[in-house]
């Protein structure tokens, strides 16, 4: 599903157009406010009483879109992207959703963007893995975060921040948190079948009789989340409407919406309104 947005009138962009625009949107704002107050509260109420997904992908498309739309520096977009991560993880908190992987970086983001800005998103996850484990609401609700995806060239930094994140919250019963970072998900079933194969060969099996039995479950058993349900939905922001290689193996089943908001420009209301989506469909599981 593609959630649509109000779109507003298109007005030349000579200053007084501009000035007369930027007046037109602060008072349809001020008109509208309550009305979106009102129609969030109904609708919160309407996704509380039915069933939550158990697990919740997220791909965080749009950032740098979103800053240069302000006239800003593509990277900048990255520290909206952060704050309205923090936000989202509370919104999961507030609905009890069980389990939730962000995706904030690929492994075709380390290796083909600009040098300076994969410079700038690895000062930005060693900083916040050190703010997530001081986080009063990761601690208060016992959530168990970690790091999935391939990390042998981070810096040593970024490694013990994410070392410690992991460390601080590994005894957590609450909420699970996985941040795919360096993740894709071709390179997550290639480790699979390795570990897999590592894991049978260290029992004595051969290849012929490991290639004889092999299931799909097998493989399933060595994926990154292999402890936890597959994601049961999958939300997209930015208008993109793929996967992009998020969760290959896990989503066979998954229910998909995507939402035309860039990330940091996703509200309370466009989340609740793609769990109202979700639990709206039919979902039979290949029955």
């Amino acid at each position: 599903m593609l959630a649509s947005r109000v779109t507003l009138p298109t007005m030349t962009s000579t200053p007084a157009a501009s000035s007369t625009r930027s007046q037109f949107v602060k008072a349809a704002r001020a008109v509208l406010q309550p009305l979106y107050a009102v129609y969030e509260k109904r609708l919160e109420a309407a996704v509380r009483a039915a069933a939550m997904p158990k697990h919740i992908g997220l791909i965080l498309d749009g950032n740098r879109r979103f800053a240069r739309a302000l006239g800003l520096d593509g990277k900048a977009g990255y520290e909206f992207g952060v704050d309205k991560a923090h936000e989202v993880l509370g919104w999961c908190l507030e609905l009890g959703i069980p389990a939730a992987t962000i995706w904030v970086m690929s492994t075709d983001n380390f290796t083909k963007r600009d040098g300076e800005e994969v410079k700038h998103l690895m000062h930005l996850f060693e900083r916040e893995a050190r703010n997530l484990a001081k986080d009063p609401r990761i601690h208060g609700n016992r959530v168990k975060v970690r790091a999935i995806g391939r990390h042998d060239l981070f810096p040593e930094v970024v490694l013990a921040s994410l070392r410690d994140l992991e460390s601080a919250t590994a005894h957590y019963d609450g909420m699970n948190l996985n941040i795919a970072v360096g993740y894709g998900g071709r390179e997550e079933i290639v480790d699979a079948v390795k570990q897999l194969l590592l894991n049978k060969a260290k029992a004595g099996e051969t290849l012929e009789s490991v290639a004889a039995n092999l299931e799909p479950e097998a493989i399933g058993q060595h994926v990154y989340t292999a402890d936890l349900p597959d994601p049961d939905f999958i939300i997209r922001t930015s208008g993109e409407i793929r996967l992009g290689g998020f969760m290959l193996w896990q989503s066979a089943y998954s229910e998909y919406y995507f939402c035309e908001a860039n990330w940091p420009d996703f509200r309370r209301i466009d989340f609740l309104r793609a769990l109202r989506a979700y639990q709206a469909r039919d979902m039979r599981l290949g029955k």
